[in-house]
C-alpha cells in the first residue's frame, strides 16, 4: 500500500482506500504490529476506509466492536478509542454496533456521544427508541437528535468568506467536467477528476492551481450551467 501511495503521489492524486480484503490484513496488523508502524497502520483504520455501507466499512465495523467488547486484543486501539472510531464512521455497518454498546458498563457514555453525531440510522432507530424506554444512554441520544445538536453545536459561519472565482466561458455540460472518452476511470474519482475541462482549454489543473495559490476556497462558474437534467 505504501508503494500503492507513492504511485498515485507521483501521478497527482490521493491514494484509492482500502477494500475488504486489505483491512481484513490490516487488523490483524493491529493485533500483532510490526514494529515502528503502530502510527501508519492506526493511521490506516482511522482515515484510509470508506465509511457508510462498503464492504470494507463492515470488516472494520466488526473488529472495533469486537476490540470495545474486549473480544480482540491490541496495543494500538483502547476499547473507547474503538468507539471514537465506530463513531466516525457515518452511518451503515458501525450503527448496530454502537446501539449495542449503550448497554456496556464503561462505553455506555462513548457510544451515546458518538451516536449523537450519527444520523444515517435507518431501522436502527426503531431499536433505539425501545432501548430507550429502560436505557438512559439511548435516551440521551433521542433528546440529543431532538435538539439537532450535532448541528448547533458546530461553529457558527464566518461574517464573511472570501473566494476566488474559476470562470469558464460559454455553456458548461456534463462532457466538460466529466468526459465520456474517460468513462473508465470515473469509479476512481481523484483519477478520473484530472480529465475535468481538458476539451475546454489547455492546461485547466494548471489554471485551477495558479488560482489556488491566491490562498482562498476556490468555485468554478460558467455562463450557463448545464442544459436540462445536466444542469
Amino acid at each position: 500500500y505504501k508503494e500503492h501511495v507513492e504511485e498515485r503521489r507521483a501521478a497527482g492524486v490521493v491514494p484509492t482506500p482500502l477494500d475488504a480484503p486489505m483491512v481484513e490484513q490490516l487488523c490483524e496488523l493491529l493485533v500483532t504490529p510490526c514494529p515502528g508502524e503502530e502510527a501508519f497502520v492506526e493511521d490506516l483504520i482511522t482515515n484510509r476506509v470508506p465509511p457508510g455501507v462498503d464492504e470494507a466499512a463492515r470488516v472494520k465495523a466488526d473488529f472495533l466492536f469486537s476490540v470495545a467488547m474486549g473480544e480482540k486484543k491490541t496495543p494500538i486501539l483502547t476499547p473507547e478509542r474503538a468507539v471514537v472510531l465506530l463513531g466516525t464512521m457515518v452511518g451503515g455497518y458501525n450503527v448496530s454496533c454502537l446501539v449495542e454498546l449503550l448497554d456496556h458498563e464503561v462505553l455506555a457514555a462513548g457510544a451515546a456521544e458518538a451516536l449523537s453525531s450519527t444520523l444515517l440510522v435507518f431501522d436502527a432507530f426503531d431499536a433505539l427508541v425501545e432501548k430507550a424506554q429502560a436505557n438512559p444512554f439511548a435516551m440521551e441520544v433521542l433528546q440529543s437528535w431532538a435538539d439537532a445538536s450535532w448541528f448547533t453545536s458546530r461553529a457558527p459561519l464566518p461574517e464573511k468568506i472570501t473566494l476566488t472565482v474559476f470562470k469558464v466561458d460559454g455553456e458548461i455540460n456534463t462532457d466538460d467536467l466529466s468526459p465520456a472518452a474517460e468513462a473508465w476511470s470515473r469509479p476512481d474519482i481523484p483519477l478520473h477528476a484530472l480529465s475535468m475541462l481538458q476539451s475546454r482549454m489547455e492546461n485547466p489543473l494548471g489554471k485551477i492551481e495558479e488560482l489556488k495559490e491566491k490562498g482562498h476556497p476556490l468555485v468554478f462558474a460558467g455562463d450557463v450551467m448545464g442544459t436540462g437534467p445536466g444542469r
